[in-house]
């Protein structure tokens, strides 16, 4: 498909107002993307988990405004508060999208928005937010246009989505998720984030995530000045490469439950993407001492417990510990025992791999 298919022909009458909630969940990456070009294409393809707990439940609501002018008027709540600072973001992503939905300069809107998780822990909620408010416009959308097959709206939502933020391409399906197109994946884009196609071993399809809360503070880096920086860095065409071949490296280790090649491949990603972070000019450094001592702990109660647990890391300083369902009672053990004491007042988040969005 190409951005084309996206446009919509004449649209019939539209509806005076309506009112479209959803929930939408965050992901963590298996293997990152880490730089992007022009219109929040990916330079290289990434797979996630999409989680099941933390998510962005949104409503919209629209009416109709008058004379139809350019992007369209609206207002964002957060838990039920103005939420001011969202607007240079939202209104970013009005501008993008309106060649694909033009209809919706003929509104106005209200985006009420609110999270499972505190707005203030570090996860961060870009992705499962645009998700949410994406399929919330695809909802109008489908009221103008009824024939829409569900293939087609979700793959325009994760579509849309990604023009708001890049990984929320992959905050739409459930599971596992590819964005970013690869020869070896049948149907994969650039443009949107797909289903996993290939095979996936059972171990996988209940895995558990425990986030755990180190740093709750403002990143002293955005993830959108992060990318930025990839432009020109001296490393970044061997890492583009080298996520590029793990898209393929990564196809057995899940069809077989390859444990001990998951681990390897997972924290290597994890540590690869905070190194392209060290070696940026200018360099930063977003994860913190605690986050070293509990990498430490992970990989010295794997040695020694013979579990099967490993660490990911998003762009900061708080860790996701993955590990398989049947490990669950003595790997939370552990975390409770040694990993909380290193979290801002022992917080964390029991997930585990979700279904996707959902409508509400």
């Amino acid at each position: 498909m190409t951005e084309h298919d996206f446009i919509p022909g004449a649209a019939g009458e539209l509806p005076e107002s309506g009112s479209f909630r959803w929930e939408a969940p965050s992901n963590i990456a298996l293997v990152k993307y880490w730089g992007k070009k022009a219109g929040q294409i990916p330079m290289n393809p990434s797979v996630s988990f999409t989680l099941h707990t933390c998510s962005t439940q949104t409503e919209l609501r629209c009416r109709k405004s008058g004379t139809p002018s350019g992007t369209p008027s609206f207002e964002v709540f957060l838990e039920g508060s103005p939420a001011p600072h969202f607007r240079e973001k939202i209104q970013s992503f009005f501008e993008r999208i309106l060649p694909f939905q033009p209809f919706l300069s003929g509104y106005a809107f209200e985006i009420h928005t609110e999270n499972t998780f505190p707005h203030s822990s570090g996860i961060a909620s870009s992705a499962s937010g645009m998700a949410a408010l994406a399929l919330g416009l695809m909802d109008l959308e489908q009221v103008i246009y009824p024939d829409m097959p569900p293939e087609f709206f979700h793959r325009k939502a994760s579509f849309l989505a990604r023009l708001g933020s890049g990984s929320a391409a992959r905050s739409v399906g459930g599971n596992l998720v590819q964005w970013g197109a690869h020869e070896s994946v049948p149907g994969s884009s650039d443009l949107f984030g797909i289903g996993y196609p290939l095979p996936v071993h059972s171990v996988f399809r209940s895995f558990r995530d425990t986030i755990l809360l180190v740093d709750k503070g403002q990143k002293q880096v955005s993830s959108t000045a992060g990318h930025g920086l990839m432009q020109g860095h001296p490393y970044a065409n061997a890492r583009f490469d080298q996520a590029t071949s793990r898209i393929e490296a990564l196809q057995p280790i899940l069809e077989k439950g390859d444990l001990q090649a998951f681990i390897e491949l997972v924290e290597s990603e994890a540590l690869t993407l905070h190194a392209m972070m060290m070696t940026s000019s200018p360099y930063y450094i977003l994860m913190k001492p605690a986050t070293l001592r509990i990498l430490e702990h992970i990989r010295e109660f794997r040695e020694s417990a013979n579990e099967p647990v490993c660490f990911t890391l998003d762009a900061g300083a708080n860790v996701h510990v993955l590990y398989p369902e049947e490990s669950h009672e003595k790997v939370y053990a552990f975390i409770k025992d040694t990993l909380l004491p290193f979290c801002q007042d022992g917080q964390h988040i029991c997930d585990r791999v979700g279904s996707g969005a959902k409508r509400l």
